[in-house]
């Protein structure tokens, strides 16, 4: 006392910092608040204004005049005011140190706060968040003070009361100027910034900045993507983040691979291990260091001030009984003296009220704290996971062909929508392992404070739960890394059926892969059924802690400390317990969620610790025209699909791991994934461009001793028969293969055209483009060069029209010459070729040799390497390549390989001879068919054979032209006349949630589970509420009684927490276990019985990663986040139910404030649920296109590395991610919204509540207070968590919405129907047409009209015609894939609401005058953009356009009849499972031999081996390292050649036993040999079979018993071949001439 008399003057009341005379605090403490709160600011301020000089750049926007004045004013006579003060002390003489320290620091750190002030408006365009806290800090100060000082002898301090006053209204205007929102002014609208940073502390604080979207989706019922857009910070951005992570991870990954090559790499595999691996979540975690500082600074200081509201309650309750009680001292003082009577009921009230509005206060503090943290951390979650993201993307852009094989589509799919998910809430799960320590720490000493040692029981319960935690974290790691695997293998499995889903509906296999997903998806719920058993039997561990906890503390403190339950004591415990619960509860939650997130990681960093392609195989130099030097050189290369490695080091799977994945993945698909590619055979028939080794053996190289140099400017050919190499060679040029010795070295930019073009879902013209510069002169060139002139005038929107997914509305042909186009328009050096001439008719392929790729072509001074397997422009090529056996055969000049009569020459030779037996197994001669080519002139020459015709191999699959009249493509081209928009938007429903959606998910899980788990939580929650009113029961009793009654307290105690813990582990057990898993497997089921049952026409307009959105994303909602949304729901409303009750009934006087209080709960949810409801659309929405583009991406990563234009993609990926982000932020700043204000809307409830016990302290009872006012802290939490639950439920519902989007489309035909034929039906094979009409999609124009023919059994027919002829459209109505024009199944099946809206149209027609007929109503209205041309343009091959589309919405389809039957009356399966197909694209599933011959296990080994003895597979397959038909295929059948998975669609063919077999464009993209392998079986397999063959090649139908020639949709001549060519005047004479089958001239 005697060292602050000097400091704080000789009559003060000392430093303090209480008053020892009154209840308030000394003078000389608040201005030694002052001088702290003042040398911080001074130092605060200088640091920032530093930060502000070395890290910023001025805006240059200007100041905003009025705002910057102003406050410039103000805070200088705020300084000026401190200063007169001063001096005013000085002069009066009556100054302490500790006044004038105080006072001089504080106008000194003003004045520092001019210059910060000048310097934030230079730098920044927001209010200065130091200057507005220096404001509110000051002002709060200073009005302590001028209390203080009203509170003393106001006549020795009544200049200082005026000076405090006048600083008073200075800090208080300066706050508000400060702190006034600044979105009109001039700065702030010329940044362009996000809301956020324009916004100030306060309005950042109270999550106001949302403000402006919430209020606008109220209004608008429902928001626009625009309303939210740009709304995520720069700095939380796809590129921003993967810049940082990336440069940490390459930096980590680099350190460890430098230390396992000096290791010894592969040669020290024991060594290697020993090295500790990179973690990619230290990765994370250090890339998100600065961010997370402050997140963990809040979280810390959150948990204090949490545990602040139970201290203040502790002093309430005290204050509280001190008033209410009996005390005999203070009321005999009060007697005695009536001023001390007013002086203690006058401190009383204050202190009462400053205790009520410190815990208000308190609880709004820590509600702005935890808004700002959740904001942070869910920021840099979205940014992790976008990161990641990015980071799988452009891995997947770099693998191996091994590392390829290991991950498949349906994997990597997983890392991006589950694995980087999971870090979505990741970093809020994490937070919780730093503070759950400080929760615990704090929560301990209080109770020590209240209970003393007996507090110890309570830790010592916890303790002895440890053990359990462990034992639950280790096997939940377990189930959960299970369970991902078990997700992958769905996944992949579904995606691997949805992409072949055409395939599937031709052989009618869809029962078969149906059961295929249902049984991955029944092993993965197997896993789920396990997690939810654990979670069940851990809830004893956690979710009871708090129960257990609070009957161990009190009947230790009751029975051995022996103390006494006072209100203070039981319901501050019970505060402290039920704050005890949070940490404790949500560290069981923590725990799975942490453990599910570092499998995640791991996961994804297995992935991107894969093998990366070695881009330094071969060695790229620049291009120089002028020089001689060889672009494409290959020195002694010998060149492998797999690296063999038995062990990888270089890939962070162990072995373990791996085999867990081929298990999870079941014996179908056993080895799917690391397969070996099938090794070389003895004889002919030799390894695929794909194949590769068992990891168990040396690999054996593809390529062997390849030794290639390709001139400057030349066209090299490349030939071989099927699986020799010839497309790895190309491969090999690019880099797409393992290089085991050699050199290759490449001049110049490459330009690559795959033999299966890669399309995106973009316009024709961003096809050929493909990021490059828009030069319309180059362009058109290119485009005419293409021979794609025809096809732009055809399609609706030209070259603007968008190509769906994968080329869905464009031909085989069409897809190869956009292709082609694309490559030219590059404008590289080098032009690799892989046999795009095979999926174009003869005309077509004359003008792309001409005009393109041959001599005198477009490319003629680029450099051209050409693989064919037509031999027809090989007299005109520099040079020949002959592949065989993996080796260059030949290489040389036409003339020289003939003459040389060696490989090449033995090619010839076959080729010629089976074109021989052709011409002369035609049903009649023609005049004029002879050889026009060198080729067959030289052949026929050397070998003696005349009459051959070697220029016959001209390929005709889809792209005819005649007459100068061009239609677009058949088979493939459902949506042929199409707008520009093909692919529509994906819908996104607007309004609420409906309430149905509850019930589907509550049927599915069962109704009856469903009550029992509401029941069992309304009796949970029974037990809480009873165990406080048996404490409160016993209050207040004295030792003695307690002693007298301790057995019945603590039996009462031990009964409702064991009941507790019986029911919730019951229903937690029924809820995860039974009701989740039966919604699981039915909701999914139905869809996937949906999804396989929806019409073709469903395919061609969604896009194939929207549909798996629907199984990754949407199911792992309902099968992750749904079920505990319900259960929170239904937990929280209960309780909070329960206890506004028990406030109510506690304290009635609360009524009153009930209306006021729901009122303001309705408001804030009513405004919160608009803009939620959209929000959480976007964020779903926006997933759909990432997983589309991925999708794509994977499909051509050969054509994107070959053309380097990866950065492109990469930029398209960061796109679609920022959006992806973008929209969740939006979702989650509107959770920050409504949180902070339920939060302080609660706040208000327990202020009412503390209010009335204030005023009523002298009658009311101090237990029933405590217990209303501890059930109000509770309730705060539970108010917030219930609004968000709800919202975020409604959320999750929008998963089951856009499920149900599917489960209720139109779906085909039934799969069977009463109609039931023989098992050997047709028995004859007789097809009748009668007046049969069709079309792809209801709203679209006829494809086929009126088509009436006749074909008797056994009969053999080819079907030709032009490009849109309506050739495959046969085989799609045949197979019912499409139905017959307006019948009952058609209109049954439509999903576009076509019908409805043309319904519609019709009846608002009627209500208009008489012209409202000029308004056609057929499409204009379509809901579609899609559609919305058609009412003009319905089909290009009418004329009459529009009119016509009136006649054939009319029109009576007609029927087919197979056998006198009736195909409409019978089910799909059983049409389809009796007819056979070798369709165009040979598809095979991954899975065994078996399993693609006979899916349903139906016929025997011997019936299987002799379909692949028939099909010249035997020997092949039973060559194979796995076992004949166990040997597995992979994905796509890869491992295969094209030729190979068409001889093994031959083998299903020949299985089927049918009566009846159509071949699709069959061998449109296999080779001469494979071919003519496929006609001769089909000649002599199928003789006794009727069979219609769509014309490839002419020649191949030229056989045929009679040809049915197409055109425009119509049957125009069906005639026997011979007499057709003897007719110049016939289409099909004009084809022939074309395909050079005939020489005469056309007449």
């Amino acid at each position: 006392m005697d060292r602050s008399s000097g400091f704080c003057g000789k009559d003060s009341d000392g430093w303090g910092p209480l008053n020892p005379d009154r209840s308030d605090l000394t003078i000389c403490f608040e201005y030694s608040v002052y001088s702290m709160l003042s040398i911080t600011a001074l130092l605060t301020f200088g640091a920032r204004i530093r930060h502000l000089h070395t890290t910023r750049k001025p805006h240059h926007f200007g100041r905003t005049a009025w705002i910057y004045w102003s406050s410039q004013v103000l805070m200088s006579l705020s300084a000026l005011t401190l200063t007169a003060q001063i001096l005013q002390e000085a002069a009066s003489g009556i100054s302490t140190p500790d006044k004038l320290m105080g006072i001089s620091l504080a106008a000194l750190a003003w004045v520092c706060a001019l210059v910060l002030n000048y310097n934030e408006h230079k730098y920044s365009i927001r209010a200065s968040d130091f200057l507005i806290i220096f404001f509110s800090l000051s002002l709060f100060t200073s009005a302590t003070l001028l209390h203080t000082l009203l509170g003393t002898d106001q006549g020795s301090h009544s200049a200082e009361i005026r000076f405090t006053i006048a600083y008073l209204v200075l800090l208080t205007l300066g706050l508000a100027v400060e702190a006034w929102p600044r979105g009109s002014t001039r700065v702030q609208q010329l940044s362009g910034a996000q809301a956020w940073e324009k916004a100030n502390f306060f309005i950042r604080l109270s999550a106001s900045y949302f403000q402006p979207v919430i209020s606008l989706a109220a209004k608008q019922r429902m928001l626009l993507p625009s309303d939210v857009a740009n709304i995520l910070p720069e700095k939380h951005s796809t590129e921003t983040g993967y810049a940082r992570l990336s440069t940490i991870w390459n930096n980590k990954t680099k350190r460890y691979y430098d230390k396992v090559r000096a290791a010894g790499g592969s040669a020290n595999p024991e060594a290697v291990k020993k090295i500790k691996k990179p973690s990619l979540m230290a990765a994370v975690l250090q890339a998100h260091r600065r961010g997370i500082i402050p997140v963990v600074a809040a979280k810390i200081s959150s948990s204090f001030l949490d545990y602040l509201s139970p201290a203040l309650l502790g002093l309430f309750l005290d204050y509280i009984q001190g008033t209410s009680g009996a005390d005999p001292d203070l009321r005999s003082a009060a007697t005695a003296s009536p001023s001390a009577e007013f002086s203690q009921e006058e401190k009383s009230l204050g202190y009462g009220l400053l205790l009520a509005f410190g815990i208000f206060f308190s609880r709004c503090t820590v509600s702005s704290i935890y808004t700002d943290y959740h904001r942070r951390i869910f920021l840099h979650g979205a940014e992790a996971k976008a990161t990641l993201t990015s980071m799988i993307y452009r891995k997947a852009l770099i693998l191996s062909p091994d590392a390829r094989r290991k991950s498949s589509t349906g994997a990597i799919l997983n890392h991006m929508s589950v694995d980087a998910l999971q870090w979505e809430e990741g970093f809020d799960y994490l937070a919780l392992w730093i503070s759950i320590p400080f929760d615990l720490s704090i929560c301990f000493y209080m109770l020590y404070q209240l209970l003393g040692w007996s507090f110890l029981a309570g830790v010592i319960t916890i303790v002895a739960f440890i053990p359990f935690q462990s034992w639950r974290a280790g096997v939940f790691e377990g189930l959960e890394e299970e369970r991902l695997k078990t997700t992958d293998e769905r996944v992949r499995v579904t995606t691997e059926i949805l992409s072949s889903i055409k395939i599937v509906k031709l052989y009618g296999w869809e029962a078969a892969f149906k059961s295929r997903i249902l049984e991955a998806r029944k092993a993965e719920l197997n896993v789920l059924r396990k997690m939810g058993a654990l979670e069940a039997v851990m809830s004893l561990v956690f979710a009871s802690t708090s129960t257990i906890v609070t009957f161990v503390t009190f009947a230790t403190y009751v029975t051995i400390g022996h103390g006494v339950l006072t209100p203070k004591i039981v319901f501050v415990s019970l505060a402290l317990f039920d704050l005890l619960h949070n940490p404790v509860s949500r560290l069981a939650e923590g725990t799975a969620s942490t453990i599910a997130l570092i499998v995640a990681t791991k996961r994804i960093q297995r992935f991107l610790m894969r093998e990366e392609i070695d881009s330094t195989q071969v060695l790229h130099e620049k291009y120089d025209e002028s020089s001689d030097t060889p672009v494409v050189e290959i020195e002694s290369a010998t060149l492998a699909w797999t690296s063999g490695n038995a062990a990888d080091w270089m890939d962070d799977a162990d072995e373990e791991e791996d085999e867990e994945n081929e298990d999870a993945k079941g014996s179908g698909a056993k080895d799917q994934q690391q397969q070996p590619l099938l090794p070389d055979q003895d004889g002919t028939t030799n390894v695929d461009v794909n194949e590769h080794n068992s990891e168990s053996a040396p690999p054996k190289p593809t390529l062997r001793n390849i030794t290639l140099s390709v001139k400057n400017k030349s066209l090299t050919a490349v030939v071989g028969r099927v699986g020799q190499g010839k497309s790895s060679l190309l491969n090999a040029i690019i880099g797409e293969m393992y290089k085991q010795e050699g050199t290759i070295r490449v001049r110049g930019r490459v330009a690559f055209v795959p033999q299966q073009a890669f399309i995106t879902n973009a316009t024709v013209r961003e096809n050929i483009i493909f990021g490059n510069v828009y030069d319309q002169d180059r362009y058109r060139r290119v485009v005419t060069a293409c021979g794609l002139d025809p096809d732009l005038d055809s399609l609706p929107a030209g070259d603007m029209t968008e190509i769906g997914e994968r080329g869905i509305n464009l031909s085989g042909g069409q897809k190869q010459r956009v292709s082609l186009a694309r490559a030219t328009y590059s404008n590289a050096d080098i032009y690799l070729l892989d046999d795009p001439l095979s999926a174009v008719d003869a005309h077509v392929d004359r003008h792309l040799w001409d005009n393109l790729i041959g001599p005198q072509g477009l490319l003629k001074n680029k450099t051209r390497i050409l693989v064919t397997h037509g031999i027809h422009h090989l007299d005109h090529v520099d040079h020949i390549v002959v592949i065989k056996d993996g080796e260059i055969a030949e290489l040389g000049r036409y003339e020289d390989l003939v003459a040389a009569k060696k490989a090449f020459y033995q090619l010839m030779k076959e080729h010629s001879s089976k074109h021989s037996r052709k011409r002369r197994g035609s049903h009649a001669p023609v005049d004029g068919i002879a050889s026009e080519s060198a080729a067959t002139t030289t052949i026929a020459k050397t070998d003696s054979a005349s009459g051959t015709d070697l220029d016959s191999d001209i390929e005709t699959v889809e792209e005819e032209e005649v007459d100068g009249t061009t239609t677009k493509a058949d088979a493939e081209e459902f949506d042929d006349e199409e707008e520009d928009r093909l692919i529509a938007e994906e819908i996104m429903k607007k309004g609420g949630v409906e309430m149905r959606l509850a019930k589907v998910y509550a049927k599915a899980s069962g109704i009856k589970y469903s009550v029992v788990i509401v029941a069992l939580i309304i009796l949970g929650e029974a037990c809480t509420v009873a165990t406080n009113f048996w404490l409160k029961y016993w209050m207040d009793r004295t030792k003695e009684e307690l002693a007298a009654s301790i057995g019945l307290f603590l039996a009462g105690l031990l009964l409702f927490a064991v009941l507790y813990i019986v029911v919730h582990m019951i229903y937690i057990y029924l809820t995860f276990s039974v009701a989740r898993i039966r919604a699981s497997e039915q909701i999914h089921r139905d869809l996937v019985t949906t999804i396989m049952r929806l019409p073709m026409s469903f395919y061609d307009t969604t896009p194939l990663g929207r549909i798996l959105n629907r199984f990754s994303g949407d199911c792992y909602s309902i099968d992750e986040h749904l079920p505990w949304k319900f259960l929170d729901l239904g937990y929280l409303t209960i309780a909070v139910s329960a206890t506004l009750l028990i406030v109510i009934f506690s304290t009635p006087a609360f009524v009153f404030v009930v209306p006021f209080i729901f009122a303001g709960f309705y408001i804030i949810q009513d405004y919160y649920l608009w803009a939620t409801r959209s929000l959480k659309r976007f964020d779903s929405v926006s997933i759909s296109p990432i997983y589309q583009h991925f999708d794509e991406t994977l499909n051509g990563v050969t054509t994107i590395r070959a053309m380097s234009v990866q950065q492109r993609f990469i930029n398209e990926n960061a796109k679609r991610t920022n959006y992806n982000a973008n929209a969740y932020t939006g979702y989650s700043y509107g959770n920050r919204w409504v949180d902070i204000r339920l939060q302080w809307l609660s706040a208000c409830i327990i202020l009412s509540i503390a209010l009335f016990g204030v005023f009523e302290r002298y009658t009311v009872d101090a237990g029933v207070l405590g217990l209303s006012m501890s059930y109000a802290m509770g309730i705060t939490d539970f108010v917030m968590y219930l609004c968000r639950d709800f919202s975020e439920w409604q959320s999750h519902l929008i998963a089951i919405e856009r499920i149900q989007e599917y489960t209720e489309k139109h779906t085909e035909a039934p799969e069977m129907t009463s109609k039931v034929v023989p098992d050997l039906w047709p028995a004859q094979g007789q097809v009748v047409f009668k007046n049969y009409s069709t079309r792809y999609r209801e709203g679209l124009g006829l494809v086929l009209k009126h088509l009436s023919f006749e074909i008797k059994p056994q009969e053999k027919i080819g079907i030709v015609g032009r490009t849109g002829a309506g050739k495959s459209s046969l085989t799609l109505a045949l197979f019912r894939i499409v139905e017959a024009a307006n019948s009952p199944w058609a209109i049954a099946g439509d999903n576009s609401g076509y019908h409805d809206n043309k319904k519609k149209s019709h009846e608002e027609d009627e209500d208009e005058d008489e012209d409202a007929g000029e308004h056609e109503p057929l499409l204009g209205n379509h809901h579609s953009s899609s559609n919305r041309s058609y009412g003009q343009d319905t089909d290009n091959n009418n004329d009459a356009g529009s009119i016509n589309m009136n006649e054939d919405e009319s029109i009576d389809g007609g029927s087919i009849e197979i056998d006198g039957i009736d195909i409409s009356t019978l089910g799909l399966t059983d049409l389809r499972k009796h007819l056979a197909i070798i369709p165009q694209d040979p598809t095979l599933f991954a899975g065994t031999i078996r399993d693609n011959l006979d899916p349903f296990q139906e016929l025997t080994d011997a019936d299987l081996w002799e379909a692949l003895e028939r099909a010249h597979l035997k020997d092949f397959i039973r060559s194979l390292s796995n076992g004949g038909l166990s040997s597995p295929v992979s994905q796509n059948g890869e491992n295969f050649s094209v030729g190979q998975r068409s001889l093994i669609c031959l083998a299903r063919a020949l299985l089927r036993k049918s009566k009846i077999l159509i071949l699709d464009e069959a061998t449109a993209a296999v080779d001469v040999e494979t071919d003519e392998l496929i006609q001769r079986t089909i000649r002599e397999e199928f003789k006794d079979r009727t069979v219609l063959t769509i014309a490839h090649r002419i020649k191949t139908v030229m056989d045929s018993d009679r040809i049915l020639v197409m055109e425009q949709g119509q049957v125009v001549e069906f005639e026997a071949p011979g007499v057709l060519l003897q007719r110049e005047g016939s289409l099909f004479f004009k084809l022939a001439h074309q395909a050079g089958e005939v020489a005469g001239p056309l007449s």
